[in-house]
């Protein structure tokens, strides 16, 4: 709870996508669904990197993050929006609403951090394939992974205290689904510019530098593909390279729309649209978009598919 100076705000309404109460109940069902594939879909490929140990390489540890990853940005903020579509009050307590605040942005960046990695493991297979088992060892991978998660969280806990700490007094109506930066800050009782300013840059240089060192590395990727002699080493490099950048760019366009270039022009309406395709729609395709053309996860996919199947029966 915030103490800072005449602050009597104790909860925030978020008016979500407000309509009548039948197009809530669509919006209810949509977003549930969009909910269950996603924690389906990542679930499964966690299971089935743990359990097929054809897939205990690097590549395939750092999707498995990447799926819980993406299991924890999802649940961070469509349980409360589903239980708001079916609410009258539409209502988050004020720690409720900064915890939110907090474990989106996190996620968020942790998740910048993680297809850098990622871009970095196919950039050293691709390009560097005999020195990649020596440099790409289980020690340096561990050490990656927790520097992800561990920058990622730290990034923006400073900016996040500061900005709790502010005096909200009302009104506290957010025209949103989830607690974010800008409607937040224009809820303030004191103006800070300072602190907006900090959030912004801090956002725009992760995004800016982590989208440089991806596009940096793919670069090199396809121009080492392109001298493989073999059509079928290029295919499967394109293949595997061409579903993270598909993830990259559905991830990456969105967000930079959002916190990067400037949105003032914007409707409310288009943030939110852009906040959903990045923090709900894409979740939900990733598990698709990198198990298709992977013959290594579809067949481990399919194992895990069998096991359950065998559990259920017996």
């Amino acid at each position: 709870m915030n103490k800072s100076g005449i602050s009597t705000v104790t909860q925030f309404v978020l008016l979500g996508f407000p309509g009548p109460w039948k197009m809530q109940i669509i919006f209810f069902s949509m977003i549930l669904l969009v909910y269950i594939l996603t924690l389906t879909g990542n679930i499964a490929i966690i299971c089935a990197v743990r359990w097929n140990h054809r897939l205990h390489t690097p590549m395939y540890v750092f999707l498995a993050n990447f799926s819980f990853l993406e299991v924890w940005y999802v649940t961070c903020t469509v349980p409360n929006m589903l239980v708001n579509f079916l609410s009258k009050t539409k209502t988050i307590s004020f720690s409720g609403c900064f915890t939110q605040f907090y474990f989106f942005f996190s996620l968020g960046t942790t998740e910048c951090f993680f297809l850098c990695v990622m871009a970095y493991d196919r950039y050293l297979a691709i390009c560097r394939p005999l020195h990649y088992p020596t440099i790409m060892t289980g020690k340096l991978c561990a050490i990656l992974v927790s520097l992800c998660w561990l920058t990622g969280f730290l990034g923006y806990s400073v900016p996040i205290l500061f900005i709790s700490q502010l005096p909200y007094c009302g009104p506290n109506i957010i025209d949103h689904f989830l607690c974010d930066v800008d409607p937040l800050m224009a809820l303030s009782c004191a103006s800070s510019p300072i602190i907006e300013h900090v959030f912004h840059s801090v956002s725009s240089l992760i995004i800016t530098l982590t989208i440089l060192y991806i596009l940096g590395s793919y670069t090199l990727v396809v121009r080492a593909v392109l001298r493989v002699p073999s059509s079928s080493g290029r295919q499967k490099a394109f293949s595997t390279c061409g579903s993270h950048l598909v993830v990259v760019s559905l991830f990456y366009g969105t967000i930079m729309v959002m916190y990067v270039r400037p949105t003032s022009g914007n409707s409310v309406a288009m943030h939110k649209i852009i906040t959903l395709i990045y923090s709900v729609v894409t979740p939900v395709l990733n598990p698709f978009i990198y198990s298709l053309r992977n013959r290594d996860m579809k067949f481990a996919l399919h194992q895990v598919l069998c096991g359950m199947r065998i559990m259920q029966t017996s």
